[in-house]
């Protein structure tokens, strides 16, 4: 199969309708805010390595980091946190932490209750790169993504170098084009 500059096949129509790359992209957002929510009963914002990795990828892209909170492994208060962040105008929330397999990690519940679609890729996508770093141990994350309402919300795990690999491998390469689908 032949592949465009991009990697896309060249055969591979989005639309049906014969659309070609630019005008698939046309609706996606240049300019994303977001905010990160660090869930955390041991940090604080000024010892937040994970929530820093954010920050910088997200930066670095040419993004806007406008808010950044920590909350309690407390799942209505990581639920309001993600919500208040959205309420004050976020395109996106990434959240960092809470996404393992033990009792108080509980940010997946608390965000995907507030899920109209899940985004079942990017936590494939997490774990197949996580996979290339930790080996089978990358099979305790639960890191998603979502849909909320038209905006988007990632759960990355806290660990610093899992929060930077999320960041700078899956959001800020494929959020603008997320975020123009969802909003279109």
């Amino acid at each position: 199969m032949d592949h465009d500059a991009d990697g896309h096949d060249e055969e591979h129509q989005h639309h049906g309708n014969g659309d070609d790359h630019d005008d698939h992209h046309a609706h996606d957002a240049e300019a994303v805010a977001f905010a990160v929510v660090t869930v955390s009963s041991s940090r604080t914002l000024d010892e937040d390595p994970g929530g820093d990795a954010i920050e910088s990828a997200l930066e670095a892209a040419g993004h806007d980091v406008v808010d950044r909170s920590l909350v309690a492994d407390d799942a209505a208060a990581i639920a309001d946190a993600v919500a208040a962040a959205m309420d004050d105008g976020a395109d996106v929330v990434v959240t960092t932490g809470g996404t393992g397999l033990t009792d108080d990690d509980v940010t997946v519940a608390a965000v995907g209750a507030l899920f109209d679609r899940e985004i079942p890729g990017f936590g494939e996508l997490f774990r197949w790169l996580s996979y290339e770093e930790v080996g089978p141990m990358a099979m305790a994350s639960r890191a998603t993504a979502g849909v909320v309402d038209d905006r988007l919300v990632f759960c990355l795990p806290g660990s610093e170098n899992a929060a930077r690999m999320g960041s700078e491998e899956l959001i800020a390469p494929a959020v603008g084009h997320l975020l123009g689908l969802v909003r279109r």
